[in-house]
């Protein structure tokens, strides 16, 4: 393990951890888009550009020459509540530049303003216009994001549509339920996360909606006949369960899952790139699972 590796998780506890606990939903909203504008910004090489897709407001992410080959759609983190395209941008900015793939980040709508299931919708509704060209679709997320990821592959799957041809998740959300142990197995480990405040953001999101619904906890979904999916979680987060047992439920259904369980690294640790070796260790994996999966993507790019 690094040396920044215990310095972060310290700012992180300090600094993160409280307003998480405590903070309202405009306050924690404002805090990580002023820090990811100062802290998590795209390699200066990566174009940047708004859209709309499938009616949904977005960001564009690319690398300085963008491959021909598929598009990444990835759905950013903040338990429905906060975060957006602009603060996971600098993230998707990275992982272009590593695989020559452009990234397509949905401003998802967000509770509690609009409830569930708003973000499951949005997110299908860009994925429907993204897999009509094409190149195909790479479907990735983290935490919320990455549990909407795996909840949109399971939708597809069984509406028929279009199958994407991988889901990479960084530490998701797949149980609103929060049955898993490592909520309370890690509740005082876990540098970044308050399990005492899962219980709020969940009825902030879902209202009186089901937490097993399939469109908010893709753990209770079904997934036969799913492409390859990537996850990655540490073992020290709450959400640790929520990867294990998805990684599970995906074997049990013969999917072919690469997991990744790291050591005390903090919830999604791979949108520190710019400072913690251990992300740059983990995205240049996870470039290295998606790249024969763009059979299309231009040449390899300079993974530095």
């Amino acid at each position: 393990m690094s040396w920044q590796r215990p310095l972060l998780n310290r700012w992180l506890r300090l600094t993160e951890r409280p307003v998480l606990a405590k903070g309202a939903p405009e306050t924690v909203r404002r805090n990580l888009e002023t820090k990811s504008r100062l802290f998590f910004r795209p390699p200066r090489a990566a174009e940047v550009r708004r859209e709309t897709v499938g009616g949904v407001p977005a960001l564009v992410v690319g690398a300085e020459r963008p491959g021909a080959g598929p598009r990444i759609l990835y759905l950013h983190g903040g338990g429905y509540v906060f975060g957006s395209a602009r603060t996971h941008h600098g993230l998707l900015g990275k992982i272009s530049q590593m695989t020559g793939l452009e990234a397509v980040l949905p401003d998802y709508r967000l509770a509690p303003e609009h409830p569930f299931p708003a973000a499951f919708d949005d997110a299908l509704a860009a994925y429907r216009a993204m897999a009509a060209a094409p190149g195909g679709v790479i479907i990735g997320g983290d935490s919320a994001g990455g549990g909407l990821a795996l909840a949109l592959l399971a939708e597809i799957l069984r509406q028929g549509l279009p199958k994407p041809l991988g889901v990479f998740a960084f530490s998701p959300l797949t149980d609103m339920t929060f049955s898993g142990r490592s909520f309370s197995e890690n509740a005082a480990r876990d540098v970044m996360l308050p399990a005492a405040r899962a219980s709020e953001m969940g009825e902030m999101y879902l209202g009186d909606a089901d937490p097993r619904d399939p469109r908010a906890s893709p753990l209770h979904a079904g997934f036969n006949g799913a492409p390859p999916v990537w996850l990655t979680v540490g073992r020290t987060e709450i959400l640790r369960d929520d990867t294990l047992r998805m990684a599970e439920t995906l074997r049990a259904e013969g999917v072919e899952v690469d997991e990744i369980i790291e050591g005390d690294l903090p919830h999604v640790w791979p949108i520190f790139h710019s400072y913690l070796p251990e992300a740059r260790a983990t995205l240049r994996h996870l470039a290295a699972w998606i790249r024969p999966l763009a059979t299309t993507a231009a040449p390899r790019p300079d993974e530095s």
